[in-house]
């Protein structure tokens, strides 16, 4: 296995389309009372699959951006800082954009600016992308590993000195939103908001292990260098996350360091088999939706936003009185429950869902239409 990989591989592309597909589909089911325990998140402590798709988009995203700064030498330049922001702005915007997209739509009201929600999925990107960016081209390589293992072990000690992983607004995560954002501002969910400003520091750290393994990555020009690399870091950091769970629950909610350590390890370890499957066995038959939805990931995410509002706002008329019903309802509500059930009518709306999304992306991939944000 000493075939040489001078492109870029096509496994990240697919990771990154799997990642997005994911987060489409659990996002998006019939209903949020029937869906099946793998496709919804862990309560509190614990992993189910649907809470390791944004950790392994943001994993991605640290690769791609170390990939993307070569260009700049690591050295930091006005320009460069200059692009980098303009970029984070735009994102941050595009989902604060989203979030007041879905009041207008629910309630009618332009200037709804009372209740929106300030941080969020695309906030939280732009941000750690930003950070990530910058520290990249201001602060040398070889002390990145050290920047983030004390960004993981200051943010613990801030979780068990400040009832961090209590469960409700006593936390201290939750007391900092609620008094830099206002519980208006926030995401409701036991007075903690999942993507919250503390728990956006262990994010951070997050990609830049991303980066750095985008550094490890690029470094040799053998796969099975490249193969070698990726599964001793998957199975190192798995590791050491599952074991330290015992001292620090392994959360998303709180973006716990046992999280970040367990979910990159996965999806290390997992972007490992891809590099195997796809660019070593050449099996790419299968990985071509994946594709699709890899090479337009943020905007095909942020279709995907825009077409759900509009499936749950838009209403026809049904039944004998013309009573208004939204889309969404009727497509759940009157085709598939009656003929899936609850549960299976649930996932087979978000299964197609997906798949709306995938056509739309087709059409730009096939036309090799590429949209960056």
């Amino acid at each position: 296995m000493s075939k040489t990989i001078n492109s870029r591989l096509l496994a990240l592309d697919v990771l990154r389309g799997i990642t997005i597909a994911g987060m489409i589909l659990v996002n998006n089911p019939g209903s949020w009372g029937h869906i099946y325990t793998p496709l919804g998140h862990a309560e509190w402590n614990g992993l189910t699959p649907t809470d390791l798709v944004f950790p392994f988009f943001m994993f991605i995203m640290g690769i791609s951006t170390y990939i993307s700064l070569r260009k700049y030498q690591f050295e930091f330049s006005l320009a460069a800082a200059a692009k980098i922001l303009k970029r984070t702005v735009v994102i941050f915007a595009i989902g604060l954009g989203i979030a007041w997209f879905a009041i207008l739509c629910r309630t009618g009201e332009w200037l709804s600016f009372d209740h929106i929600r300030i941080l969020g999925v695309m906030q939280r990107l732009a941000l750690c992308y930003g950070a990530t960016a910058l520290i990249a081209l201001t602060v040398k390589h070889r002390y990145i590993p050290i920047f983030i293992a004390v960004m993981l072990v200051g943010y613990f000690i801030l979780l068990i000195t400040g009832n961090g992983f209590a469960y409700n607004d006593t936390n201290i995560l939750s007391i900092v939103d609620r008094a830099v954002l206002g519980e208006a501002h926030m995401y409701k969910d036991n007075g903690i908001d999942p993507e919250g400003l503390l728990s956006t520091l262990p994010a951070i750290a997050h990609v830049l292990i991303g980066f750095c393994v985008g550094k490890l990555l690029m470094e040799v020009k053998e796969i099975s260098d490249k193969l070698l690399r990726l599964f001793l870091v998957g199975t190192v950091l798995t590791f050491v996350g599952f074991l330290l769970s015992y001292g620090c629950p392994i959360n998303k909610k709180i973006w716990s360091p046992t999280f970040v350590l367990a979910t990159c390890g996965l999806a290390s370890s997992f972007l490992a088999l891809l590099v195997w499957m796809i660019d070593v066995k050449g099996y790419k038959t299968w990985c071509r939706p994946f594709e699709v939805f890899g090479v337009n990931p943020l905007f095909i995410y942020v279709m995907a936003g825009v077409l759900s509002i509009l499936l749950s706002s838009i209403t026809i008329p049904y039944g004998v009185t013309g009573e208004p019903m939204a889309l969404k309802t009727y497509f759940y509500n009157i085709i598939l429950q009656p003929a899936l059930g609850q549960y299976l009518g649930s996932l087979a709306y978000a299964l197609l869902f997906v798949i709306l999304n995938w056509s739309i992306g087709t059409v730009l991939y096939k036309n090799k239409i590429y949209i960056k944000i």
